[in-house]
């Protein structure tokens, strides 16, 4: 799928009057700014039916990152989302290919990080005795001689929380671009990491919003060579 091709409502997973929730491709940033990717913000349009206002991101995902992106359709509900979101109220589980073995089959990753910049205007995360608290949950769904199969959940949510935490344990998302490398590769978009499903808590009336995202075609290879019931089911 090119940027000149996508088409937003294909992309749909979830609609209602509040909320939408969309299936994001690996390499598209969320929103508009001064990187090379191509975004999703700029298609915005296709998503008002209707409605005066553009939606509006409930949060964010890497560029490289697949699955559930949350939007609100219009000011109340961007209010509303980024009250559960800040408020750790909204369940994100995530799903990874890692290069080599966790520690335990589970656990909690729980390492500072602080924002790094270099005199190109480059950027990356690192773990930090002084940097903000980052804490991950993990668990190994599935394991094979080189690989592993990990399911997150985002304690917080600090920028590459997730790629930074499980390349400080020495197991790296595969396909990722910056962490766990050398010399950082910026034009890979293989990032083995989806934001399998999100619960949103909405409505105090209601039962929560559940979404969950199909596996992208650029993790089908690996994740298929796991024997685990999390792929059956």
């Amino acid at each position: 799928m090119t940027a000149a091709t996508l088409n937003l409502e294909d992309l749909l997973l979830y609609r209602d009057a509040m909320v939408l929730v969309l299936n994001k491709p690996k390499g598209y940033a969320v929103h508009k700014g001064k990187g090379r990717k191509p975004n999703l913000e700029d298609y915005f349009y296709q998503l008002q039916f209707g409605l005066p206002n553009l939606p509006g991101l409930g949060h964010r995902l890497d560029a490289s990152t697949s699955g559930c992106l949350v939007l609100g359709r219009h000011p109340k509900a961007l209010r509303r989302l980024g009250i559960l979101f800040s408020g750790g109220h909204i369940k994100k589980t995530y799903w990874a290919v890692v290069t080599g073995k966790l520690p335990e089959a589970q656990g909690i990753i729980d390492l500072p990080l602080a924002k790094m910049n270099d005199r190109k205007s480059n950027w990356w995360m690192k773990v930090d005795a002084n940097g903000q608290k980052a804490v991950t949950q993990y668990k190994v769904l599935g394991e094979t001689a080189q690989y592993s199969f990990v399911e997150l959940t985002p304690i917080t949510g600090r920028t590459h929380q997730l790629r930074v935490h499980l390349e400080a344990l020495g197991c790296p998302i595969v396909g990722d671009p910056v962490y766990g490398r050398e010399v950082p590769n910026l034009d890979d978009d293989n990032l083995h990491l989806l934001a399998r499903s999100i619960e949103i808590p909405l409505s105090l009336k209601k039962d929560p919003i559940k979404v969950t995202a199909p596996i992208p075609e650029h993790m089908y290879e690996l994740l298929h060579q796991f024997d685990c019931d999390a792929l059956t089911s």
